[in-house]
């Protein structure tokens, strides 16, 4: 049964493509700009969709996308419901992605320590 593993990743990726799309081209919302998908997970009978995305900016931008993303979530589904070839369109869900904040501030952390370490020698 190899294939029904793999139809979800080929159609999590279709829809992160095609949702970042829609976000760049179609939907004219300020809430949305700068807006990046990171991933998108699909459950097994590709009925729900979990978008992750991330926001540069402060806290501010963040809840401002997510408003955002909460009023357009209709108009998304039925995009994709109609540019993709599927039976039904998936659900979409919204979740913030934090691993861009965290894997910059860990990199601050490191470039501090190695300046700690630089200075004691």
């Amino acid at each position: 049964m190899k294939g029904r593993t793999e139809r979800p990743a080929r159609v999590a990726e279709r829809i992160r493509e095609e949702i970042s799309l829609i976000l760049q081209n179609r939907v004219n919302d300020p809430g949305l700009a700068g807006i990046t998908v990171t991933d998108v997970t699909v459950t097994g009978d590709l009925k729900i969709a979990r978008v992750y995305y991330s926001v540069l900016g402060e806290d501010e931008e963040r809840d401002a996308a997510r408003r955002a993303l909460r009023r357009s979530r209709g108009y998304i589904r039925r995009e994709l419901g109609r540019i993709l070839t599927m039976r039904y369109a998936p659900d979409v869900t919204f979740h913030y992605d934090a691993a861009f904040e965290r894997g910059a501030r860990i990199d601050t952390l490191l470039k501090r320590a190695a300046e700690e370490t630089h200075r004691e020698e």
